[in-house]
């Protein structure tokens, strides 16, 4: 299966939190940022990804606590690429998306150079 194919499936079936942080981060919703969702990048599908400040949102679920070490490979690609990356529990998210928001929002934010 392509990339592009693999991120369509991934879109159409979305976990409950990945929905959820969806609908806080689409449209611009947070401090105007642009993020798209499952996109490719390199071999790898971004949960989700805000290009304008190389920044990648992760969502973890219990699955991922076996593969902590595709994890770690992934992170370690994305950061070689220039990107930042942030990693959620699944549950993190459903109990406390304020929290999450306001982490993504810190992280856009610090990427901004000083205002004179």
């Amino acid at each position: 299966m392509t990339k592009a194919a693999s991120a369509r499936r991934l879109r159409r079936d979305e976990t409950a939190a990945e929905r959820k942080l969806w609908s806080a981060l689409r449209n611009r919703q947070l401090g105007g940022h642009k993020f798209r969702r499952q996109v490719p990048l390199g071999r790898f599908v971004a949960d989700f990804a805000c290009y304008d400040e190389k920044l990648v949102v992760e969502l973890d679920g219990g699955q991922h606590a076996e593969r902590q070490d595709g994890d770690v490979e992934r992170t370690a690609w994305l950061e070689n690429k220039g990107f930042r990356v942030l990693r959620f529990w699944n549950n993190e998210v459903l109990e406390n998306l304020e929290g999450v928001l306001t982490t993504i929002a810190q992280a856009l934010e610090n990427q901004k150079p000083p205002h004179p």
